[in-house]
């Protein structure tokens, strides 16, 4: 089968759940042999940033939170939501553009929140799918370098979240021991490695 026959058209949507968080939706689909498919399930969801940071001493700005997708307390790295003009909650698949536009300052400004740390020194280093199976949603990975501390955390009122200061070292065994639960968390700390 040839690469422009493998696509799937939508016959019909019906958003099942619709709010400042997600578009969940029930869809149909004409398969590329043409036969109709459904219920396929998708959704929508913000887009969002990953930030490896490491601070002036070259340790690493990991967060420790509570995850109810898997009920547990993660290892994780400063991570948030991208805003477009003020929109907060899931944004559709045509303002990808301006959520790439806006993913750089996000992620600053998730960095000084969910730390109180900044950082002069950024480098993007990839936009990837969330999850392409079933979401529309980007992580932009981002390395911060040179970090400092200039304030406080300032935590949204659903942020409940524990800073930690780690050695590389402590975050491969995390990592290795299964204790760092997060993908593109993963992946970040794999491609901030090879900088």
């Amino acid at each position: 089968m040839n690469e422009e026959n493998l696509l799937w058209e939508t016959v019909e949507t019906e958003h099942l759940v619709r709010d400042e968080w997600i578009d969940f939706r029930r869809v149909s689909y004409r398969l590329p042999d043409g036969k109709v498919w459904e219920p396929y399930y998708n959704y929508s969801r913000r887009s969002y940033v990953v930030i490896v940071a490491s601070d002036e001493e070259g340790r690493f700005l990991c967060v420790r939170q509570f995850r109810h997708g898997i009920g547990q307390i993660t290892n994780e790295f400063p991570a948030g939501g991208i805003e477009i003009n003020g929109k907060d909650g899931y944004i559709s698949a045509e303002d990808q553009q301006v959520v790439a536009e806006n993913a750089a300052d996000a992620a600053k400004r998730e960095l000084r929140e969910e730390t109180g740390y900044e950082s002069d020194s950024w480098t993007h280093l990839m936009t990837i799918p969330s999850n392409a199976t079933i979401a529309d949603n980007y992580a932009y990975i981002y390395r911060a370098e040179n970090c400092r501390k200039v304030s406080g955390q300032s935590l949204d009122e659903m942020e409940f979240l524990n800073v930690q200061l780690r050695k590389a070292e402590e975050i491969d065994r995390l990592i290795a021991e299964g204790e760092f639960q997060q993908a593109v968390h993963v992946l970040a700390w794999k491609l901030a490695r090879e900088l």
